[in-house]
């Protein structure tokens, strides 16, 4: 690389190979350039070079935003029509000066701006639920001809992939909730000598209050994460505007299969997890407190009504609702990225556990309220 100057006139010759892997040894020469860049006009010579990519035309392009920025015009000489072509397609790079620092404000201003915006961010998200219930339910389309835009076949699906796939580990954690629980309050209650009312415990713990938030949480962070990445990624590709285009309401089409299924699944699954708690609750207490299976029954059934079993499966659709509604407006809002996509299976996951722990202490309010 040579650099000529002749009075307010400068020409920069380019020779050699100016691709990427051989590029490093002319980048600071040209840098140096840069900076001696002052008034008049600018020629760059292209004519001596052998080789030409997308890390030279950068640099060429970044030599001219440079003296552009000091005053002085500049053009190509001799250069190929595809070395023009490939100049001319790297945008213009000029060097922004950095922004001032905003000024500070106030203590009141640094600790009440990120609640308010917290709260504008809850209000929003409030109303992209019920947008998300209200299109669902009423885009759902609810014909059984191929004319429809949902197929219970879609439903039947979902059902498999977020109910009888999770099975297993459902069972598997709930078993050892039931067998923990349970040998926890046979070593404190012998103290007192009353062990077998660790069948009290077990029943109506897991059956009112841990059956179904377990389960609730385990799906938010199973099925909820893997809806908000199906529909972030539908919508990433465009597969959400597509459907627009076609005519469907992509609501009713993504949204609603997935919260039928949930609302199907999650009960099942609480009731299997149940069977699987109380199970490993009788197993430790036969082996560690002695009381067998007929005995650890029948004070069950003196323990627990009704009302312990249902005060529990109530609550189950509501919690389906919840994961559901809150893992699709995330995924509607992924935007272009994959960061972005990563961002909001994370803040489903969490909003989902978060409003499930949430409703559950409400209904536990409820309940106590009504005295059910």
């Amino acid at each position: 690389m040579e650099h000529h100057v002749s009075g307010g006139e400068q020409t920069l010759v380019l020779s050699g190979d100016w691709r990427h892997a051989a590029i490093s040894g002319v980048y600071g020469r040209v840098i140096e350039v840069q900076k001696g860049l002052k008034g008049g006009h600018l020629a760059i010579d292209l004519s001596g070079i052998d080789h030409f990519d997308t890390a030279g035309a950068w640099l060429v392009r970044k030599t001219m935003a440079a003296a552009r920025q000091r005053g002085m015009t500049t053009d190509l000489v001799g250069a190929s029509a595809q070395a023009a072509a490939l100049v001319e397609a790297i945008p213009d790079m000029v060097d922004h000066a950095a922004p001032a620092d905003a000024p500070r404000g106030s203590l009141f201003e640094r600790v009440f701006t990120p609640v308010g915006e917290t709260i504008y961010e809850l209000y929003d998200d409030f109303i992209a639920s019920l947008y998300i219930l209200g299109s669902a339910v009423r885009g759902a389309q609810l014909k059984l001809d191929r004319s429809s835009g949902i197929s219970p076949a879609s439903i039947v699906t979902h059902i498999d992939r977020m109910g009888v796939r999770a099975v297993p580990i459902i069972m598997l954690m709930s078993f050892l909730i039931g067998a923990i629980i349970a040998q926890q309050g046979a070593f404190q209650l012998r103290y007192f000598g009353a062990e077998v009312f660790v069948v009290d415990l077990v029943g109506i713990l897991q059956l009112r209050e841990i059956g179904v938030l377990l389960t609730a949480i385990m799906i938010a962070g199973r099925s909820g994460s893997a809806i908000t990445a199906e529909i972030g990624s539908m919508k990433m590709r465009e597969e959400v505007d597509a459907l627009k285009v076609m005519g469907l309401n992509p609501v009713g089409v993504l949204v609603f299969p997935r919260l039928v299924a949930l609302i199907v699944a999650l009960p099942l699954l609480t009731i299997v997890a149940n069977f699987a708690a109380l199970f490993g609750a009788a197993a430790v207490a036969w082996s560690y407190s002695g009381i067998t299976p007929d005995v650890f029954v029948a004070r069950l059934r003196e323990a627990i009504d009704i009302s312990t079993i249902t005060s529990g499966m109530i609550k189950a659709p509501f919690m389906a609702l919840i994961i559901g509604i809150v893992a699709s407006v995330e995924g509607m809002k992924v935007g272009g990225s994959a960061e972005s996509l990563g961002r909001r299976v994370t803040t489903s996951v969490v909003k989902a556990i978060f409003v499930v722990i949430l409703v559950d202490g409400l209904f536990a309010m409820f309940y106590a309220a009504v005295d059910f």
